[in-house]
Parts: structure tokens; sequence; C-alpha cells
């Protein structure tokens, strides 16, 4: 088994090759704005890395396995290749649309990730990783078929949730094993299931335990994907079964009954879709095998939802088969619509091909994916936060600099001035430059965003403080100082807003006459001198009116109404918690979450915050008030009383004993002529109480 896991990273730039992938489109539907923020997140990170001097290959590939392709085309009685090649070329043809560049965009279905995948599962089992075992298998007595997992629904044995054969989706999450789902149903044909024992191959996870707990010390990125599957290696990982009963997918070697789990065969796909790019340009140019055979710096950026698969399962499946681990897992947040989740049932999505359809360039939508809060944190888009993203920071900040600083030029010098860069502003864009690449090594996309936004951001400031209209005619020296400063700003703006704005960064480059393309500069050249000569500019960012949102607004209300009327409510039901073995679909189980807040508090505001564990010692309802009572909770140092709206949400007489977590430091108030001095927290219209995982003392303060 693999030895490459042991090295400690350096920082980028490295010598060692760079793969950066997204999780794979699941082929059976359009795909809208909160599937892009994902490969736009993984496009913008690869193009920084190569802007730091990476040798970088960015892959993907359409995942054409799996249970719901299946389904969805025996409904449509259509060949499950033939269905989801069709989906897989119009994602093709999609993805350049908003800039999300791959150099090589694969399928899973394909020779090259077949060949892969047996070598893969070839070493398994002659590496004893691999065995048989009878399991309990859904199947319906009527039709007499067996039923994998998206074939039935019922009831998780952990949560009591209604499940999905595969996935607890609507209640914990949980990831169920064949089997393990109580009361099943047929989604085939509504007959009740009923299990038989069927021989299924079982790949040994739980003995690469301790090589995974020293991987997930090692793995880099977002800190959801290092620490969310911590909860797994404590709780004892189980064998995972590798094989299901169907029709469509790759078979499993020697068995012409089953097939492999599409979950084997998906995340394969990124070693096959980086060798199809080597047998494209050659070795010489990139060469995969020193990428995933060697050392490479592997990078997968993904949804949330598939943080398992990426930081357990195919951590394993890589180690046992000798092939490099990934150095880092950026795992997404979901994404909201107007604080609701997103619904293909109800048309309330803003699709992909409708923001193009609109006429909005996709840089626009680039930044606002990328740079609306933390990658891993819960984003919500609205038309107005959108024009207001755009008119505020891309029109009234970066815009608004280029165009006056370019036009001034133009007018008064016809291009760059003869001088010097200044001190100051030399030492301000070598502070960019280093934010942009702290921001590729804390994995955030948004600061290498936001890092060139706060250059324009002082180039707005300087300008106006320097005021070099003011000084043609009285020191036309210090005007051409000023003004060639911010000449080198924008070409600094260029250089470093390329991964976030390829289409309006390589416009700026062409107004400044530059050679070349933007596309294939370090960031080296945002202090390079500029041309000496160049045209007038043009502006290039448009504002976006009021009247458009509306008009926007209008037309996803009225879709939303219409597909309303058509749908029946179980149809519509039904879809609102699509998911896929592929990239996911989570967005839409994210329905009347609120979305996060775009102001922020500071870290010396959160420490104002005084948390502490606090346990109720008695409650009693408060005499005329329908949903208050009053508390008394142990703090350690003290007893509180606090007063709580929880009289029709929990039983009252059961609260004491409680672990709870209040704010110590609220100001008293009074309710109902009873004194409340703090807060106990909760979450959600159930005030689902919080408390701790662990045994912590009672006053212990929460950071």
């Amino acid at each position: 088994m693999s030895s490459k896991d042991t090295h400690t990273r350096e920082a980028f730039p490295t010598d060692a090759p760079a793969v950066v992938t997204c999780g794979l489109p699941y082929a059976n539907g359009d795909l809208h704005i909160g599937h892009l923020r994902t490969y736009v997140g993984g496009d913008v990170y690869s193009r920084a890395l190569e802007s730091l001097g990476q040798e970088t290959a960015f892959v993907c590939g359409s995942d054409m396995h799996g249970t719901p392709i299946a389904v969805q085309a025996i409904q449509e009685d259509v060949d499950p290749e033939a269905f989801a090649l069709e989906w897989h070329e119009q994602y093709g043809e999609t993805f350049p649309k908003f800039d999300v560049d791959f150099d090589n965009y694969g399928h899973t279905h394909d020779e090259t990730n077949r060949e892969l995948t047996y070598e893969i599962v070839d070493r398994l089992e002659s590496e004893g990783y691999v065995y048989e075992k009878e399991i309990k298998v859904a199947w319906d007595p009527v039709d007499e078929q067996p039923l994998p997992d998206r074939y039935v629904e019922g009831t998780c044995p952990y949560c009591g949730a209604h499940a999905r054969g595969d996935e607890c989706d609507e209640g914990c999450g949980r990831h169920l094993e064949p089997g393990e789902i109580e009361d099943p149903v047929s989604t085939i044909s509504g007959n009740p299931a009923e299990y038989r024992d069927r021989a299924h191959k079982f790949f040994r996870v739980s003995e690469l335990s301790e090589y995974l707990d020293g991987f997930l010390d090692r793995l880099e990125g977002t800190s959801n994907a290092r620490n969310q599957p911590r909860q797994w290696l404590e709780d004892g990982l189980q064998d995972w079964c590798i094989t299901r009963d169907l029709d469509w997918g790759f078979d499993y070697p020697g068995e012409d009954d089953l097939v492999l789990y599409v979950w084997v065969d998906a995340p394969i796909e990124y070693i096959a879709s980086t060798k199809q790019y080597t047998e494209r340009v050659g070795a010489d140019e990139y060469d995969w095998e020193e990428a995933w055979r060697d050392d490479g710096e592997i990078v997968h950026v993904i949804g949330r939802d598939i943080i398992q698969h990426h930081t357990i399962f195919w951590p394993a499946m890589l180690h046992v088969a000798d092939f490099a681990e990934p150095r880092a897992v950026m795992a997404s947040g979901f994404m909201t619509l107007d604080g609701q989740g997103f619904s293909t049932s109800r048309d309330r999505a803003v699709w992909a091909r409708e923001y193009l359809d609109e006429g909005f360039h996709p840089d626009l939508l680039r930044y606002y994916l990328a740079t609306n809060g933390g990658f891993q944190q819960d984003v919500d888009f609205s038309w107005e936060k959108f024009r207001d993203r755009v008119n505020n920071e891309l029109v009234g900040t970066v815009g608004n600099f280029l165009y006056r600083s370019l036009l001034f030029a133009h007018r008064n010098f016809e291009g760059t001035p003869e001088a010097e860069v200044s001190p100051e502003v030399e030492a301000r864009i070598e502070e960019a430059i280093a934010d942009f690449e702290a921001g590729v090594n804390d994995y955030s996309v948004r600061q290498v965003g936001t890092a060139t936004v706060e250059l324009a951001r002082f180039g707005n400031e300087y300008i106006q403080r320097e005021e070099p209209w003011n000084l043609l005619g009285e020191d036309d020296e210090a005007a051409a100082q000023v003004i060639r400063d911010c000449v080198q700003i924008a070409k600094a703006v260029a250089v470093l807003f390329e991964p976030i704005a390829p289409g309006t960064s390589e416009e700026l480059w062409d107004q400044l006459h530059e050679d070349g393309s933007v596309h294939d500069v370090t960031t080296d050249a945002a202090l390079e001198a500029p041309p000496r000569d160049f045209g007038a500019p043009e502006e290039l960012y448009e504002k976006i009116e009021d009247e458009r949102v509306e008009e926007l607004n209008e037309k996803l209300e009225s879709r939303v109404a219409e597909a309303a009327a058509d749908a029946t409510g179980a149809d519509a039901d039904a879809d609102e918690t699509e998911s896929d073995e592929g990239e996911g679909d989570a967005e839409s189980a994210m329905s009347d979450i609120e979305p996060v807040a775009d102001d922020r508090i500071s870290f010396d505001e959160f420490q104002d915050l005084d948390l502490r564990v606090g346990e109720i010692v008695d409650a009693e309802g408060i005499e005329g008030a329908d949903e208050l009572v009053r508390l008394t909770v142990d703090i350690g140092v003290e007893e509180r009383q606090i007063v709580a709206g929880l009289k029709q949400l929990h039983d009252v007489e059961s609260l004491p004993g409680t672990r709870v977590v209040i704010v110590a430091n609220l100001e008293k108030a009074e309710l109902f002529g009873v004194e409340s001095n703090g807060m106990v927290l909760a979450a959600g219209e159930d005030a689902d109480l919080l408390t701790t995982h662990g045994d912590s003392s009672l006053g212990t303060t929460i950071r």
C-alpha cells in the first residue's frame, strides 16, 4: 500500500503537479446556479493556482451510472446510456459559457474509467480488502425483481424519518447500506417490498481506521471537510457494500448479475479524466501518473453532502491501490433562493440557461458565487442581493476605478505616463498579491476575489486623495506620477481578478494593449510595466436597474405559480428533496431555512457574548402566559431565573435535569411581570434546546 501519505505539504506553488477536481454532476437534469457554485469555485481555485505558477490540471466529468438514471430511463422508456449522454453533452456545452474551463471533461461510462476502475477493484481484492457476505436485499415479490437502493424507500432505522434506500435524505443524513431501511416500498411499482438473502461484495473500510485517522490529520481544505468525518471514525467505521443489483453500470469483475456501486467508479473518473488530458496534450506538458501515482497536489472541490465519500471511502480506496491521497477537500455550503430551497418540480430556481438568456455577463454571477461569504457557508441568492453586489462592488468599486483612471490616462497622456511606480503603490500591490496567495493556501476563493476588490478600493481612495485633475498645469510631473500609479493598479487588477472574472479581465488586458492573454500570466505580471500607449477604455460592468430586478422576480413568481398549479401535491413533495449520487442537489433540502445574514460581526463582538453551560433545575409555567416558562438554571457559580417560550413545545415537567446553553450577560428583562436574567438558546420554531456533546462542567464558557 501507498507510502505517499506521510509528508508535510509545502505552501503553493510547489514543484509537484496539481489536480483540481469538482464533484461529478449527475447526468439527469438541468443545471441551476446552486450547482454552479461548486464548479465556479473549482474553476476559480484552479486558475488561482496557475496564477501562482503551479502546474495544474482542472478535470471533471459527468456521473453516468447509478439507480436514479436507471429509474428515469425506465420511466421515459429510453436506454440509460443514451439518456445520460444527452445530459452529459448539455453540461459540456454549459460550463464553458460560464468560463468554467475544464482541461478535460469526461464521463464515467467511457473505457478509460472502466479500465482504471477494474484495475483498482482488482488491487482491493488482491490486497485482501474485498469479501463476500450475504445481506438482506429489498425484493418486489409481485414483479419478482431485486430493488437496489434508489428503487426503494421507507423508514430510516436510526432516526425514523422517511428515507431513500441509500440515504436518510430527509432526516439524519446518514448513509444507509442495502437492507437497512425499514418498511421498504418499491419506487417503481409501489408494491410493499420484502427482504431476501443476497450475496454482495464488501470493502473492508473498518480495517483502515488508523490510516484514515492520520489522513484526516494531514488533510487540508475547509474545516467542515476535515471535522465532519471525525464523527464517523469515533462511531466506528462499517465495511462498505460496493455492489448493487442493477442492470446499469460497470459489471463487477466475474459477476454477471452485480454492478459496482456508483461511488466506486465515480471518483475514479477524476483519475481517468486526468489521464485523458495527458493523452491529449502529452506527458511532457502534463503527466497524470506523476500527479496520481507519485505525489501530486490533489484538491477536491465538492458539495458538503458528499464529504463522507471524499474523506472516508475515496482515500481508503486510493491508499490500498497505491495512488496519491488528496491534499485538500473544499466542501461548499448549500444555496437557497430568497431563503427557500431550490425546487425543480415547482420551477423554483434560477437556471443556468435562464441566467445567460437574460443577457447577464457570466463574470457577475462568478463574482457573486465566489465571494458571497466563505466557501463552506450557506449562501442565499436573490435578484436584489445580486443587484446590490454588482452595483456596489463591481460597478461602484472595481469598474469605477478602472474607467476613471484609464480614461484620464488616455486623454491626458495617451496611455501610461513616463514615470516610476511610487513606493506606496508598489507596496500596496505587493500586499494584494500576498493576500491573493494567502487565499489560495487558505482554500478561500472569497479571499482570492476580495484581495482584488480591496486593491481597486485603494485605487479609488488614492486617486481621490491625490486629485491629479488639479495637478495638471500646476505640477504635471506629480500628475503623471499619480496616473502612472493608477495604470499599474489597473494592470494588477486585470492579473489578480482573472480567476474570478476571466472574461472582463481579458477585456481589461486588451484595453491596456497588453500582448498575449491575461490567462497565461502569473501574479508577477501585476508589477510589470504596462504598455506605453493605449486607447480610450470602455466600461466593463453595467449597473442593474431596480426595474430589471422587479421584472426578474415577477418571472420567477409566475413560473413557480404555474408549476404549482400543474403539479400534484404528492409529485411536488416527492421532488422537493431530489438528490443524486454525484454532486448532489442538497440545496433542495434547505427549503424554508432562513438565509445566512450578509452583515457580519467581528471576532471581538462575538467575544463580548458570555455563553455558559447550564442545567435546568426547576421549571414551571407562568400563569396567564400561553408560551412562557419560568426556569431556574444552575450555571455553576450561581442559579439564574430565566423566562423562556417553551410551554407549548416541551413537556415542562421533564425540563429539570436538561443541559442547556445560555447567554449569561444579556440585559435583564421583565416578561409577564417575571424577571428574566439571561436567555436559553434553542434552534428553530420547535425550540430545539442547544446542549453540549460531552459532560462539560456547569458554568463552562463556550468559545
